[in-house]
C-alpha cells in the first residue's frame, strides 16, 4: 500500500469513528481493572459509545449487545506509557525525521511537540501493536534547562493523536540539566528559579516585560509559557535522578507554592521516599534501572519501584533509559520484572495488580487525566486490549485492541514484512519490486 493509500485509510477511519464505537461485551476473561487491584476470574467489560459502562465478575450484558467471547484470555486497559518520545522521532539517528529537541530555537519553554507529533509513525503502529493506546509525549532540552509543552496522545489508526496538547512543562534538572545551565548544580537552581521570577512578572505585568535586555533569561514568549507553570495551572515534570536532587526540588515549593510537580528519573527516590509521600508528588521512572550508570544514580538499585510504592509513592513506569521514541511495548516487560523481583530473596517487587497499575492508570493520573483513561471503571475511555495470556508475560501478545471504543488495525510495518519474507517464492519481478 502507497503512503497516499495509507493515508486516506486513515481518514477513512477518522471519518467513520462514530460508526465503528459500538456497543461491545467481552465476557469469560481474566479481567484486570487497572487500578492496582487483582485480575478477577471470569469477567466482564462492557462498552458503549467509547466508554466502559461496567467491569467485574456478574456484569450483565444488555440485550442487543455484540457479545466477544474471551474464554482463556487476558483483557486489560490499554497500556500507557508514562514517558515517551514516541510520534516525535521515525528514526532517532537521522535529524530528518527526528523532531524530539530543539538545539537552535530561540524558544525553549514555548515549544509545544503537539503540532510534531507524527501519527503515521511506525513506532506508533508498532506500539499499537503491542497493546500501547496511550503515551506521554516528552520534549528533550535543546538550548536550555526547559524543553517545552509535552501532550497525551493516543496511539489509533488516525490522523487525531491529541488526547491533551500543552499537558505539562518539562524540565532538566540533574546531570544533563547543569551541563545545560553552565556546568553545575547551583548554576542549574538559580537558573530556574530566576525563570520562574521572570514568569512571575510576567503574569504581574505583561505589557511593560521587555525579555530583551541582557539580564533577561526568557524571552516574552517563553516567559508567558511558564506563566501556568508558576500558577499551578501547569504541571512541571522534572527530570531528577539522585536523592539529593529529588529533595532540592521538593524544596522548591518554598518559593514556589502552587508548582505542580511530577518527578521523571528517580532512581535513588526509595532513599526519600517519605518525602516525596509528604509532597505528593507522583513518580514516573524505569523499570529495573539497578547499575549505577552515572553519579546521580550511585545508589540504583532493582527495588527502587517496589520500595518507593510500598512507602505509599504513587508510581509510574516509562521509557527514560533509551530508545524512548521506539519501544514502547516494553512497558509490559517493564511490570512484569516488578513482579518477578518478588521471587527474589531480598528485594522489593510489586503484585501483579500493583504493576499493571505502574503502566495503566497511574500515569493517567500523574497527568491529571485519571478521570478519563487509563482503567476499566464506569465512566473510563474504552481502551481495552484482548491478550492470548497473562500481559506481564514475555510470551503473550495482544489479539484485539480497542482505543476510545473503536477497534484498531493490528497490522504495521514489521507485521508486514514478516508476512511478505515468511515464505518466499519467485514471482515475475524480484520482491523489491512488488508489495
Amino acid at each position: 500500500m502507497s503512503m497516499t493509500r495509507t493515508v486516506l485509510a486513515m481518514l477513512a477511519m477518522a471519518i467513520s469513528t462514530s460508526a465503528l464505537a459500538q456497543s461491545i461485551a467481552i465476557t469469560g476473561a481474566t479481567l484486570a481493572i487497572g487500578d492496582g487491584s487483582e485480575p478477577i476470574r471470569n469477567g466482564t467489560v462492557v462498552i458503549t459509545a467509547g466508554k466502559v459502562v461496567a467491569a467485574g465478575a456478574g456484569v450483565a450484558v444488555p440485550a442487543g449487545t455484540k457479545t466477544i467471547d474471551a474464554g482463556g484470555k487476558w483483557v486489560t486497559p490499554g497500556i500507557v506509557s508514562g514517558f515517551s518520545r514516541v510520534g516525535l522521532a521515525e528514526v532517532p539517528g537521522v535529524k530528518e525525521t527526528n523532531d524530539t529537541r530543539a538545539a537552535r530555537s530561540p524558544f525553549s519553554a514555548a515549544i509545544d511537540v503537539a503540532p510534531a507529533i507524527n501519527p503515521l509513525a511506525n513506532p506508533i503502529a508498532i506500539s499499537r501493536t503491542a497493546g500501547v493506546t496511550r503515551a506521554v509525549v516528552v520534549p528533550a532540552a535543546g538550548n536550555g534547562i526547559f524543553a517545552g509543552q509535552g501532550a497525551v496522545i493516543d496511539l489509533g489508526a488516525d490522523m487525531t493523536p491529541i488526547t491533551k496538547a500543552r499537558a505539562f512543562q518539562f524540565v532538566e534538572m540533574g546531570e544533563e540539566g547543569k551541563d545545560d545551565a553552565g556546568g553545575s548544580r547551583a548554576a542549574t537552581v538559580l537558573t530556574f528559579r530566576m525563570m520562574l521570577r521572570e514568569a512571575q512578572e510576567f503574569a504581574k505585568a505583561p505589557a511593560s516585560y521587555d525579555g530583551r535586555s541582557r539580564d533577561a533569561l526568557l524571552n516574552r514568549v517563553d516567559a508567558e509559557a511558564l506563566v501556568p507553570v508558576v500558577t499551578g495551572a501547569m504541571p512541571l515534570m522534572v527530570h531528577v535522578e539522585s536523592a539529593r536532587d529529588i529533595l532540592t526540588v521538593l524544596s522548591l515549593r518554598q518559593d514556589f507554592p502552587a508548582l505542580k510537580l511530577i518527578l521523571a528519573g528517580a532512581t535513588e527516590g526509595w532513599m526519600v521516599a517519605p518525602q516525596i509521600v509528604a509532597a505528593k508528588v507522583p513518580v514516573i521512572t524505569a523499570g529495573l534501572e539497578d547499575l549505577p550508570s552515572s553519579f546521580e544514580k550511585l545508589a540504583a538499585t532493582q527495588s527502587n519501584v517496589g520500595r518507593m510504592v510500598k512507602a505509599g509513592v504513587s508510581v509510574s513506569m516509562g521509557l527514560l533509559t533509551g530508545d524512548d521514541a521506539l519501544q514502547l511495548r516494553a512497558a509490559t516487560q517493564q511490570a512484569g520484572n516488578m513482579v518477578a523481583l518478588t521471587k527474589v530473596p531480598g528485594a522489593t517487587g510489586l503484585s501483579w495488580g500493583q504493576a499493571l497499575r505502574t503502566i495503566t492508570s497511574a500515569p493517567a493520573e500523574a497527568m491529571g487525566l485519571g478521570d478519563r483513561f487509563g482503567s476499566l471503571k464506569a465512566g473510563k475511555a474504552g481502551d481495552v486490549v484482548i491478550w492470548d495470556g497473562d500481559p506481564l508475560e514475555m510470551t503473550s501478545a495482544p489479539v484485539s485492541v480497542w482505543i476510545d471504543g473503536v477497534q484498531q488495525p493490528l497490522e504495521n510495518r514489521q507485521t508486514k514484512l514478516r508476512d511478505r519474507y515468511a515464505s518466499p517464492s519467485e514471482g515475475a519481478m524480484p520482491k523489491a519490486y512488488e508489495w
